[in-house]
């Protein structure tokens, strides 16, 4: 199976910066797509960001020039840096991968999500 960890969320001030970091560990895996999902209190789960392993992005319109994410496939991390930051950002983010574990096939895993507070 393969697990996803994440790091670096917490309280912020407006037009602050955190950097946010998944590890996803395991074995016999590859992963094409991971990404960045957040959920703010009463609204749907909605995408940040995801990357390809060739580079490929895609960002929300909301963090489209505030927020970048970047990868290490080697590493088989991802970061997601989120500047300029707005109390509208506040909710919990959640690392997502769609890894190709041999002999399971394409799976869809989650993070444990991590809490991003911004306020003054």
């Amino acid at each position: 199976q393969v697990q996803l960890v994440e790091s670096g969320g917490g309280l912020v001030q407006p037009g602050g910066s955190l950097r946010l970091s998944c590890a996803a560990s395991g074995s016999d895996f590859t992963i094409n797509t991971m990404g960045w999902y957040r959920q703010a209190p009463g609204r749907q789960r909605e995408l940040v960001a995801d990357s390809t392993s060739g580079g490929r992005t895609n960002y929300a319109s909301s963090v489209k020039g505030r927020f970048t994410i970047s990868r290490d496939n080697d590493k088989n991390t991802v970061y997601l840096q989120m500047n300029s930051l707005k109390p509208e950002d506040t909710a919990v983010y959640y690392c997502n991968a769609e890894p190709y574990v041999m002999g399971l096939g394409r799976l869809e895993v989650w993070g444990q999500g991590t809490l991003v507070t911004v306020s003054s």
